[in-house]
């Protein structure tokens, strides 16, 4: 059987063979490729894979060794990241040629976020053949983009904003533009897989002829090992994997401290990823966006300065250790499918709050492995925070069932035997 892959990135293991930087993002991805790797001798899997790459790759056709018994055959090709929401025809052109020289009798796209994912489908022309992996929903996410800003706020256009097109509105409508591109890809698919009753639904609506195949995700290896302890973690302290667009609801946890510090004055707040709120000159100050310029608003109408530390970009391994001294992670985005981040905190067993939005409900049983709130209600999400720092044992019992139930979630075995067998019955 050959299948060829469709990814987002460049996968780490690939990157490093051809000695260039990578990207953490989407570490499911390389969990789940290790697996492949691991089990391919008994399934006899061909496998190919394309990824965007620079300049000096974006023709790139090698054979590349995965492991001492399992090679695939590595493709690039140029794209625009920057640019999402603008289509180029050039790519069905370099991906009849990558059809071409593999032949593949599968292909697999994982995500519908670029438009590469739409390029792919139409060069293959084989809807029967083609499985697409929800990843996000640009669709969805164009609709609740804003998570309540004030509408002030959502006008505001800094000079970085007009200097490079992007201020809050077009987010938004960039986010719109992606979404008419997956629309396009997903009405062209013949099988769709996710893991979210709010993805099955979402993708039923856009093509409800597509057949719809549950396949959960594996997480990347180190966060199957170890555990969060009370003991050990850093009080009051609390933990977001990102916070530099407005779906991701950073304003509604610095709206939500004050009545937090008026309990719990020790409490501070760690954010990883894009820092947009960083001033240290005048030149950082023109640098930043409309909703940085909020969040600093926030942070100063709320005295939170000496209580809010961006962390920048984490790889595996600090993510994993900033898990492990967190008194809890917080997830307050105004729409998820199945944030990885979540996945992961619970693996770990780090005590969990959450919106409860989207597919979030699949992976986090509130009131058993965790606490869910009404998506945007601060008030709920100081509740449950003060809630988790007042209830010790509840902290544990959290603990214990979100690792148990992380582990059915992301069970490495079961979700490679689970894409096997859709693989099979895609051929069949």
């Amino acid at each position: 059987m050959k299948v060829l892959w469709v990814c987002n990135i460049m996968l780490p293991t690939i990157a490093r063979q051809l000695g260039v930087s990578y990207s953490n993002r989407e570490g499911w991805l390389s969990g789940l490729l290790d697996r492949v790797v691991q089990e391919q001798l008994g399934n006899r899997i061909e496998l190919g894979i394309a990824f965007p790459a620079g300049e000096e790759m974006g023709d790139l056709q090698r054979t590349m060794q995965l492991s001492e018994n399992m090679s695939c055959r590595c493709y690039g090709f140029l794209e625009n990241l920057d640019m999402p929401e603008i289509y180029d025809p050039a790519l069905e052109k370099r991906f009849q040629d990558i059809l071409g020289d593999f032949e593949p009798d599968i292909l697999h796209v994982f995500g519908t976020e670029f438009p590469h994912s739409l390029a792919c489908i139409k060069a293959y022309g084989r809807p029967e053949r083609t499985l697409v992996g929800i990843q996000g929903l640009c669709s969805a996410i164009a609709e609740e983009y804003m998570a309540d800003l004030p509408v002030k706020v959502q006008r505001q256009v800094t000079l970085r904003d007009r200097i490079k097109d992007d201020s809050i509105r077009q987010q938004q409508k960039k986010f719109k533009k992606r979404g008419e591109h997956e629309k396009e890809a997903l009405l062209l698919a013949g099988h769709v897989a996710g893991r979210t009753d709010f993805d099955r639904a979402q993708t039923a609506k856009i093509n409800p002829s597509a057949k719809y195949h549950f396949l959960n995700e594996t997480l990347r290896g180190i966060f199957y090992h170890d555990r969060w302890k009370r003991t050990t973690c850093e009080p009051y302290s609390i933990f977001l994997s990102q916070g530099d667009y407005p779906l991701k609801g950073f304003h509604y946890l610095l709206q939500a401290m004050p009545r937090v510090m008026e309990q719990f004055p020790d409490t501070h707040i760690y954010v990883a990823g894009s820092n947009i709120i960083e001033v240290s000159t005048f030149k950082d100050w023109l640098k930043l966006p409309a909703y940085g310029k909020y969040l600093r608003k926030l942070i100063r109408e709320n005295r939170l300065g000496d209580h809010v530390t961006m962390l920048g970009r984490l790889t595996a391994e600090e993510m994993k250790e900033q898990f492990l001294r967190t008194h809890l992670y917080v997830l307050p985005s105004a729409l998820e499918n199945s944030p990885n981040s979540l996945g992961e905190a619970m693996m770990l067993g780090v005590p969990c709050v959450a919106a409860d939005v989207g597919g979030v409900h699949n992976l986090l049983t509130d009131g058993g492995d965790g606490m869910l709130y009404p998506a945007g209600d601060v008030d709920a999400l100081a509740d449950r925070i003060i809630e988790i720092f007042t209830k010790e044992a509840i902290v544990e019992r959290f603990s214990d069932n979100a690792r148990k139930h992380a582990r059915m979630n992301h069970d490495a075995d079961q979700n490679y035997y689970r894409l096997m067998h859709i693989y099979r019955e895609i051929i069949a």
